[in-house]
């Protein structure tokens, strides 16, 4: 009889072609899907396989991503931009996605990551794939030329970390609220580089773009994988992404009797949250910066510019206009999000506040684009909130969700979006 395996090591056991591994071993997996995009993949790839004389082990497991450096601004984004398209025609490769948003939505959009897959990422927030039950995890630049030749990586079993979320969450709290909670009691190594699990009926109860958003920032939480059971949300979601074929949800969860390290957290009495300056880890409660000024409002990011992140804001600015000075950006995660939100209004009303709408783009969560001026103070719904990240040296950026960026832009000040809600 097989023993007891958690999620993370019943995905590694199939990928390694075993029933089974145990906590700490070391083993090499056969990789299902090699995302990397504009920045991380081809002007670095190109010239490591060209010197080795080597070819892509299957560019059909291959996903090409082009969000970093577009809608390219000058000659260096040219360059880049350029690289990877030609790189991608010279491939062949048959999935490309140029300029239709970040690459953690666009890829489960279009259905390449689905449960009990094994795959890697050219960008630190690959983890957005365990939102699918699959295991994902970045890597650099050297470890994907081996995966792009061989198709394998080796990986240690880690060890299990189980974030139990007891209750729901109330209206205007969120996944984002719900992970900087948990960054803000653990700290940016509180997962210990092993592997997160969300679980819990406030979990199971959040839609899979809210599943995405946790996946997505448990590399904030310092952990490998952040990895949710699929169910039938994932399926549902999986086939309006176009998924047809069998899924077996059942086989890809932990079981009960798994070893791993259990946490506990109440989602009833979870309140908005913010981290200040300079780290995801400085998260309190949004009033403990109540009345705190801020002059930009940055919605973007494919932590908080998803379809329903930006309902959430619109919600809050729907027949509401910014504060005085208040510059309010919108970037939307992806093109196919945009439409849905321009046919349902949300587009309108967010423009109506006075919104400015940005392309489909990393933009200035990655620092491009040059749209944070220097010394804002500013709230945003990115994953990471580092000096400099966005751009400017001297911009002092707290995190969010869309609720408390909208509120704090209409408020002027860092507020409680239940402030705003009927």
């Amino acid at each position: 009889m097989t023993r007891p395996q958690t999620l993370a090591q019943k995905l590694i056991a199939a990928a390694c072609g075993r029933s089974a591994v145990d906590e700490g071993e070391i083993v090499t997996c056969a990789v299902d899907l090699a995302m990397f995009h504009d920045s991380s993949g081809p002007r670095r790839l190109q010239p490591m396989l060209e010197e080795l004389g080597a070819k892509l082990w299957d560019p059909a497991r291959i996903v090409l991503v082009i969000d970093h450096y577009v809608p390219e601004s000058d000659d260096e984004s040219r360059r880049i931009v350029r690289i990877a398209r030609d790189w991608a025609a010279g491939q062949r490769l048959p999935n490309v996605y140029d300029s239709v948003g970040i690459c953690h939505v666009v890829v489960p959009q279009h259905g390449h990551i689905r449960p009990g897959m094994f795959c890697v990422g050219g960008d630190s927030h690959s983890p957005t794939g365990g939102a699918f039950g699959a295991y994902m995890f970045g890597i650099g630049s050297t470890e994907m030329l081996g995966v792009a030749v061989t198709g394998q990586i080796w990986v240690k079993v880690p060890k299990t970390l189980m974030m139990r979320w007891r209750g729901r969450l109330a209206a205007g709290v969120t996944a984002k609220d719900m992970m900087l909670h948990m960054i803000g009691r653990y700290g940016m190594n509180g997962g210990r580089y092993q592997a997160v699990e969300f679980c819990g009926e406030a979990v199971r109860a959040l839609s899979m773009q809210e599943r995405m958003t946790l996946s997505n920032m448990s590399a904030e939480l310092g952990s490998q994988v952040g990895l949710i059971a699929p169910d039938e949300t994932t399926a549902a979601y999986l086939r309006e992404a176009g998924v047809a074929q069998e899924l077996d949800l059942d086989r890809w969860r932990s079981d009960a009797d798994a070893d791993a390290e259990w946490h506990d957290f109440d989602a009833d009495s979870l309140a908005p949250q913010v981290a200040a300056p300079h780290s995801p880890a400085n998260a309190r409660d949004a009033d403990q910066y109540r009345d705190v000024p801020v002059q930009v409002a940055y919605i973007g990011a494919c932590t908080g510019a998803k379809l329903e992140d930006l309902r959430a804001a619109a919600s809050v600015l729907r027949g509401r206009r910014l504060a005085d000075g208040m510059r309010l950006m919108v970037a939307p995660a992806s093109s196919q999000d945009q439409r849905q939100a321009e046919q349902e209004g949300v587009m309108q009303w967010l423009r109506e506040a006075g919104a400015q709408v940005l392309p489909t783009s990393c933009g200035a969560c990655a620092g491009y684009g040059g749209s944070i001026p220097d010394g804002a103070s500013v709230i945003s719904t990115t994953a990471r909130n580092f000096k400099g990240r966005m751009g400017s040296e001297t911009a002092q950026v707290y995190l969010a969700s869309p609720y408390t960026v909208a509120a704090s832009a209409v408020a002027g000040r860092i507020a409680d979006p239940r402030e705003f809600m009927a």
